[in-house]
């Protein structure tokens, strides 16, 4: 599956929660050249590409529009993050909308949906399936339903070690060799912040078909 996401980009090695202001905890980058962000242990919350709809069909070959049959997505999605413990507890709610076809007559549709965390922007830390239930009255032809997605990360993964902290915040004076270069462009800490970098990323459990009718329409 491409985790590309839709809602909060993946992070890069250098990107990272951004803030206005520093949360106890979190490391201010303000001491280099131009540099002025925060690294959180928080993770990004975030729809990969292609997942955040999904669409069935009355016919398990016909992709026309006549054999349509329901179509929902996920909007409106909202998240919270505990950061005081040992675990990292992040939590996102969100909206699904959908829409039928065919209004007659009451309907109980059940969507799946999982619950991704990525490390690094690649590494599968792990990965929850969850469902969601939407109800048509009869005749009507749209529902809402309310979802709800965490995950824990630990807090000492997602903090970074000591030597790339002093790296990184060390007050460089002019005349040095080092003083004009960006110290997030050093590979060692491009490559340190990367491994502190979580994403919690939720979407629909699509099937193969249902993916490829997402990439395509």
């Amino acid at each position: 599956m491409i985790f590309r996401t839709r809602a909060l980009p993946v992070l890069a090695a250098v990107a990272a929660t951004l803030s206005g202001c520093a949360g106890e905890g979190e490391l201010v980058l303000d001491q280099g050249v131009g540099i002025t962000s925060v690294l959180s242990t928080c993770p990004a919350v975030g729809i990969p590409d292609y997942t955040g709809d999904v669409t069935t069909f009355r016919s398990g070959t016909d992709r026309s529009t006549a054999s349509l049959d329901v179509s929902a997505a996920i909007t409106n999605m909202r998240s919270t993050c505990n950061d005081s413990g040992a675990q990292v507890y992040s939590e996102a709610v969100f909206e699904v909308h959908a829409r039928r076809a065919d209004a007659r007559g009451a309907r109980t549709v059940t969507l799946p949906y999982f619950v991704t965390v990525l490390r690094g922007g690649s590494a599968v830390v792990s990965k929850r399936i969850g469902e969601v239930t939407l109800t048509f009255g009869d005749g009507q032809d749209r529902a809402v339903a309310t979802g709800k997605a965490g995950a824990f990360v630990n807090r000492a993964d997602a903090a970074l070690p000591e030597d790339i902290r002093e790296k990184i915040t060390r007050r460089r004076r002019p005349g040095e060799v080092d003083a004009a270069l960006d110290p997030l462009a050093d590979p060692e800490v491009k490559a340190a912040i990367a491994r502190t970098r979580f994403e919690m990323l939720v979407g629909f459990q699509l099937t193969e078909d249902q993916l490829a009718y997402n990439v395509t329409r």
